[in-house]
């Protein structure tokens, strides 16, 4: 790798620093929503109330140079609420824009599920095309942008399912889960006076992150893993449980976030293994299961599980 590069390594490994000062025991969501930011993609987050995952964004937003919006979803929440609305200017005599906080850098959507899915949908757009469109016209989105929402699970009180448009636009989906008792005690003791929050700064300017983002772009991935993700995808389509597989923007969106994964490790080239981690964050909230599934209790992560387990690795003397 390239001197810059090592620079660049350098910056992720002090923003995941000022993750851990922050956060206890939560180094695989801290590394992959990085992963995600870097890929160009957005973090579905799915958990009980509580467990930090408002903390996780926060902490990740305040380690970059970037404006930060955050918008809390709630049922009378509308969608000009979230991209912005023309307002007539009487002394100009004309409509003026005011955007909303979908126009920020990074964007907290906290709580998205206990919106309508009018709402919901609002941020479709920007998610996949990167602008939003208002009385007509296109207004481009602030680089990088970048989404990381948050859901209570779906058989909570008063929320609503996201549709499975909105579920494939996110490039994983995460789950926090509770601390051990000894992290919970740790916690404790860092949290007893002031919160850690409030002692970090920012360790990457918004420039360097969008000069990341190119560089992952560059990474090598064989011919041979690419196929190994398209034997993956294809499995699920195939798969007597599954109603619905994977869809090509699930395959796109492995291989991006392959190639972020092994560019935070200081590789310039993709391992089999890398695919086959993330595989689980990347394609289990793409799949649709049929009734028949649902009422035996299968997962669309069992199914994932089993599939990991027969598609084979591709095995050559480079990756060894």
């Amino acid at each position: 790798m390239t001197q810059q590069t090592f620079l660049f390594n350098s910056k992720i490994s002090k923003v995941l620093s000022n993750i851990n000062k922050v956060m206890v025991g939560k180094d695989e969501p801290a590394t992959l929503s990085l992963v995600a930011m870097l890929a160009e993609g957005h973090v579905l987050i799915e958990d009980v109330p509580g467990v930090g995952k408002t903390m996780l964004v926060r902490a990740l937003a305040k380690s970059l140079d970037c404006d930060f919006k955050r918008i809390q979803f709630t049922p009378d929440l509308l969608p000009s609420d979230v991209t912005g609305v023309s307002i007539y200017n009487p002394k100009e005599l004309q409509f003026e824009f005011r955007g909303g906080p979908i126009l920020g850098n990074i964007v907290l959507a906290d709580e998205i599920n206990r919106t309508s899915p009018k709402t919901q949908s609002s941020l479709l757009e920007g998610m996949e095309e990167k602008s939003v469109t208002v009385d007509g016209k296109t207004i481009p989105l602030n680089q990088p942008f970048f989404v990381m929402a948050t859901q209570n699970p779906i058989e909570y009180e008063g929320t609503y399912p996201l549709p499975e448009a909105q579920l494939d636009r996110f490039l994983l989906k995460l789950s926090m889960g509770y601390p051990t008792p000894k992290e919970e005690l740790e916690m404790l003791g860092k949290t007893s006076r002031e919160h850690p929050i409030k002692s970090i700064d920012a360790v990457m300017t918004k420039d360097e992150l969008v000069a990341i983002q190119k560089q992952v772009k560059d990474v090598f991935m064989d011919t041979t893993i690419q196929q190994y993700i398209i034997n993956l995808v294809t499995a699920t389509r195939a798969n007597e449980s599954v109603y619905l597989g994977v869809s090509p923007r699930g395959s796109i969106a492995l291989m991006r976030a392959a190639k972020a994964y092994a560019f935070i490790h200081d590789r310039d080239y993709v391992l089999p293994d890398d695919v086959k981690y993330l595989a689980p964050f990347v394609l289990s909230h793409r799949l649709i299961l049929n009734s028949e599934a649902k009422f035996e209790g299968i997962t669309a992560q069992m199914i994932i599980g089993e599939i990991l387990e027969k598609v084979s690795i591709p095995v050559r003397k480079e990756y060894t």
